[in-house]
């Protein structure tokens, strides 16, 4: 492959000259970090919106326990459409670049969210409201599909060798981030509304959705100021000589599941349980914390808060030991955790302690963040660079469809049917599942990009 010197020559291939990249390493960082935090700043509200209000303002006409699943339901719509976005947006990042697709998955996101605080209620427009909900959530999801893998090669083709964990690290703190910002919208929206009233239903559980349009105009700014990665622009210019010589490159997505197919399977399988204790401990607990539980929204919301800056202390800590131990090894330990905290969390919880529900929060976010910090750099470390952003999102979003769309559409029959045990047997299987996806990888953390 063609390599690219910091003066911004070519290897002695002599395919093409690469101009010198002037991004500065940090400015991506930030950049990523900021832009992931958007997508799931408005990823995030819909899920604690579909906890909090959506059962009653999209769905009243089925009850609490039928609107609250069917409210679910919605939400897992996003994860069956993130691999459709990974396909499609991979092939642009792969074809075009990294920098224009994610400035098409960000607006992508933005208008969809804009449009859900839009959005007029059943009561208002009928069974036409939850129907374009879903269009509306499938565009939330598809967008994210593009998202994560480019925001994460960003960094990861930009970081020095033996840091990439580290600064892979900055776009998985967006969704610590992102679920700060979420909660605190609900919690002062209720607080200033009062959560409980009708004008909390009729319009302030817009206010956070309408607010993420400021969001993306700020990481529009920020992305339009980064150049594109240096690794593309090397695999762009081999590409365009290979063309020319009459030899054209297939398709990314055929190339990624032709060549790789093993490894976007296994890393399905790997992350499978970090989807799922992501699913719990963002949307799933807020909604088994106010209704079953009997919590305050509020006393809820806060503690979604606090457990939020748990998340991101984990995705530190485990990232910067990749870069040490390795990514295999981090993201086992995540998976060991998650079987056994996974037979324990909800008989913690059926106590009905606040402070249980406290310590299952922080530990669900907590053995979630110990996986994900690693997953940045993993992920582009698998793939060649001519399908890579293809390759690693299908590999990411995948494990969303098994661990982030099954969960939310079983979790709540299992627990009227068998009881809450049942949840946690369900994230165990998980857990040994992704446990064993994860040993049969190969460890990534010395290989080149």
């Amino acid at each position: 492959m063609t390599t690219v010197s910091p003066s911004g020559e070519t290897s002695a291939a002599g395919i093409a000259t690469v101009p010198a990249n002037k991004t500065s390493v940090r400015r991506v960082a930030i950049a990523s970090c900021i832009g992931t935090t958007i997508e799931f700043y408005d990823f995030f509200i819909y899920g604690t919106a579909a906890a909090l209000v959506f059962p009653t303002v999209f769905f009243p006409a089925l009850g609490a326990t039928a609107g609250t699943v069917a409210s679910f339901a919605t939400f897992a719509v996003a994860f069956i459409a993130r691999p459709v976005g990974a396909m499609l947006f991979g092939h642009f990042g792969d074809r075009i670049g990294r920098k224009k697709t994610l400035i098409s998955t960000l607006l992508l996101m933005g208008i969809s969210t804009l449009l859900i605080g839009l959005l007029p209620g059943a009561a208002t427009i009928g069974i036409a409201a939850p129907i374009i909900l879903v269009v509306l959530r499938f565009g939330q999801g598809f967008a994210v599909g593009g998202e994560w893998a480019g925001a994460t090669l960003l960094t990861a083709e930009y970081a020095p060798p033996g840091k990439r964990g580290l600064y892979a690290m900055f776009p998985q703190l967006g969704p610590a981030i992102a679920f700060i910002l979420s909660s605190s919208t609900f919690l002062i929206t209720g607080a200033v509304l009062g959560d409980t009233n009708q004008a909390f239903l009729d319009y302030g559980w817009r206010i956070p959705f309408l607010f993420s349009i400021v969001l993306v105009g700020i990481g529009l700014y920020m992305r339009l100021a980064i150049e594109e990665t240096p690794v593309f622009k090397a695999e762009q210019a081999e590409r365009v000589a290979a063309e020319k010589n009459e030899a054209p490159r297939t398709l990314p997505f055929l190339d990624a599941w032709r060549f790789q197919s093993k490894e976007i399977l296994l890393s399905a399988g790997a992350l499978a349980c970090l989807f799922a204790f992501f699913y719990m401990g963002t949307a799933f607990l807020t909604s088994y914390g106010t209704k079953t539980l009997g919590f305050s929204r509020p006393f809820v919301l806060s503690v979604g808060i606090a457990s939020a800056f748990v998340f991101g202390a984990a995705i530190i800590v485990s990232a910067l030991y990749s870069d040490r131990i390795g990514r295999r090894k981090v993201i086992m330990i995540s998976c060991g955790m998650a079987v056994v905290w996974a037979l324990v969390l909800f008989p913690l919880l059926d106590t009905g302690s606040p402070i249980a529900f406290v310590l299952g929060m922080f530990g669900t976010l907590m053995i979630f963040g110990i996986a994900y910090g690693p997953c940045g750099a993993l992920l582009p470390e698998m793939f060649q660079t001519r399908y890579r952003y293809t390759g690693a999102g299908l590999g990411y979003n995948l494990a969303g469809v098994l661990g982030g769309a099954v969960p939310p559409l079983i979790a709540a029959p299992l627990a009227s049917a068998y009881g809450s045990m049942a949840i946690g047997i369900m994230l165990a299987v998980l857990g040994v599942l992704s446990f064993v996806c994860t040993w049969a990888l190969v460890e990534t953390k010395d290989h080149a990009l």
